[in-house]
């Protein structure tokens, strides 16, 4: 599922698909965003936007229930 498909959902749905509020989302994207700008650039550009790119990652990390607290911190220090 991609972002153009979910931004207009209402934010219950939204929330139910991902796990976050819009807003909180936002914030994401926005984090990740001054990331991208601090990292020097190589190789081949990504093809997901970067709203895709957390989405992804929201919607893998909700459907997969296995990881523990201290994991999902650490994939979350990671990025």
């Amino acid at each position: 599922m991609t972002y153009e498909k979910v931004k207009n959902l209402t934010s219950e749905k939204f929330k139910r698909l991902c796990g976050v509020k819009k807003e909180t989302f936002a914030q994401m994207v926005e984090i990740v965003e001054n990331q991208e700008k601090l990292k020097t650039k190589t190789g081949r550009p990504s093809k997901l936007s970067l709203e895709n790119q957390v989405l992804m990652t929201l919607e893998y990390l909700r459907e997969y229930r296995t990881y523990t607290k201290s994991d999902l911190e650490k994939i979350l220090i990671i990025r």
